[in-house]
């Protein structure tokens, strides 16, 4: 995944664009940038490893350095970015969030040209590098947007910074947001809308799909209207999203209440306490607990002083081992007790398996686990949730083949989504069992967009029914 800030200014962004990408670090681990043009000394560009530390710590030093009046930043799961180009354009600087499934075959047609890409560790091409190449195509940034906008199959939203202003570009089918905030002396661009509320801005309008502007200190001009179909991404609401964020005019937060609350609604356990996994499944939990009149309790908070989300290893099994070691058992909240967790999802099951045989070893009487999101039964293929996921480690997909004796088909498949068959049952059951759960219930997909509160058609649930 990945998330953006950009700023224009009358005064000195550097302050606004540091904090701005700052207020993003929940959506990605390994790669952040800033890239500021001033009038006077032209273009200034710095990316750092964030693996190992936080954004802050890294660019404190480009914080006091750097000066623009214009300026973008990322941060990035993956490809180092903002990038800066020069080319027939000018120079300039572009940073993405997005997914490219066609990136071989618009490259194969690019070299065609006599262009060349630089390869990353792992033979990928940066994705950013591969967007700016594309606009490059045209005789100006309109049609070159409108070009990469069209030629590519997943999805795509970016900031490029050029002399005369931020073009700010969102995916075609809205997959990702872009929200515009306004204060007296500029505007910003954000992935996450509450990213300038701390920094004075006021909001002034979500980009539509599709729908490029440009953006200085004394405007924001719409250059390319927004479309008619939209299918932003459900996952936002349910995880990925900060809880003070807003997409689509529908708060992160209360949509995770309305997930909890349906999920209560559907349940007869009878537990002592309420529990979330932190940090994504608290407010789903609190939704549950006010709904059913279940205490809600946090039998094990995460340890983060030392612990930031970026230190992640890319070794899965290390990964598994550091997720369990942020969790601090309460003892006197567990022992004894029958708890019900609520995760945001499940995808291989193991972290969540783990979490539960940690409860029980500290001596709770039962686990009952409820997701907020139904089965997932598809890998993304429209955003960078995870490049190391493929569809077969899914825990739906594993269990189906081993219920079905051979790998499941799309046809077989979709005989496991609908939440009242048999074989959805069947299934859950299955998973429950391996995981070792008490009792094991998923959020309905129809509840889910109920608790979204936005048109099924506006909302892009791929992954777990396959519409496209």
């Amino acid at each position: 995944m990945g998330g953006f800030f950009g700023v224009a200014s009358k005064e000195d962004c550097v302050f606004d664009l540091f904090f701005g990408v700052d207020y993003h670090s929940h959506l990605g681990t390994r790669r952040a940038g800033l890239a500021v043009y001033s009038k006077e000394n032209g273009f200034d560009k710095a990316i750092h490893n964030i693996e190992n530390a936080p954004f802050r710590t890294k660019f404190t030093k480009e914080s006091n350095s750097m000066h623009g009046e214009l300026g973008i930043g990322c941060i990035s799961d993956f490809e180092a970015q903002p990038i800066l180009v020069r080319s027939h354009h000018g120079t300039f600087a572009i940073a993405t969030v997005g997914k490219i499934n066609n990136s071989d075959e618009i490259v194969e047609e690019i070299i065609k040209g006599n262009t060349h890409f630089f390869e990353m560790q792992g033979g990928d091409i940066n994705q950013t590098e591969l967007v700016a190449s594309i606009i490059n195509q045209k005789d100006n940034f309109i049609d070159g947007i409108r070009y990469a906008q069209d030629i590519i199959d997943g999805s795509i939203s970016m900031l490029i910074l050029t002399p005369m202003g931020i073009y700010a570009a969102r995916d075609k089918l809205g997959r990702t947001p872009i929200s515009i905030g306004k204060k007296e002396d500029g505007y910003c661009a954000a992935f996450e809308s509450f990213s300038y509320s701390n920094l004075g801005y006021d909001s002034h309008k979500e980009l539509g799909p599709g729908e490029v502007v440009v953006m200085t200190a004394d405007s924001v001009k719409t250059l390319i209207q927004p479309g008619d179909k939209m299918r932003i991404c459900t996952f936002l609401w349910v995880y990925y999203g900060y809880p003070s964020a807003s997409y689509e005019g529908i708060s992160v937060e209360q949509m995770r209440y309305n997930c909890g609350r349906a999920l209560a609604r559907r349940d007869n356990a009878k537990p002592d306490v309420v529990a979330g996994v932190p940090d994504s499944g608290i407010a789903h939990a609190i939704g549950y607990s006010n709904e059913a009149h279940i205490p809600y309790s946090r039998p094990f908070v995460k340890y983060t002083p030392t612990w930031p989300r970026s230190f992640m290893p890319t070794n899965q099994s290390k990964r598994n081992l550091i997720a369990k070691m942020k969790l601090i058992p309460i003892q006197d909240l567990i022992e004894d007790k029958s708890l019900l967790l609520i995760d945001d999802s499940i995808v291989r099951g193991t972290q969540l398996r783990e979490t539960t045989e940690y409860l029980f070893s500290s001596g709770a009487k039962e686990v009952h686990i409820r997701t907020a999101c139904p089965p997932l039964f598809y890998g993304c293929k429209y955003l960078n949730f995870s490049r190391s996921t493929s569809e077969m480690e899914l825990i739906t997909r594993r269990v189906i083949k081993e219920l079905e004796g051979r790998d499941p088909d799309d046809a077989v498949i979709q005989e496991y989504i609908d939440p009242d068959s048999e074989k959805y049952q069947r299934m859950v059951e299955e998973i429950g069992k391996q995981l070792h759960f008490t009792s094991l219930r998923y959020h309905r997909l129809d509840d889910m967009i109920d608790s979204v509160g936005i048109d099924a058609d506006k909302l892009c649930t791929y992954c777990w029914d396959g519409r496209e």
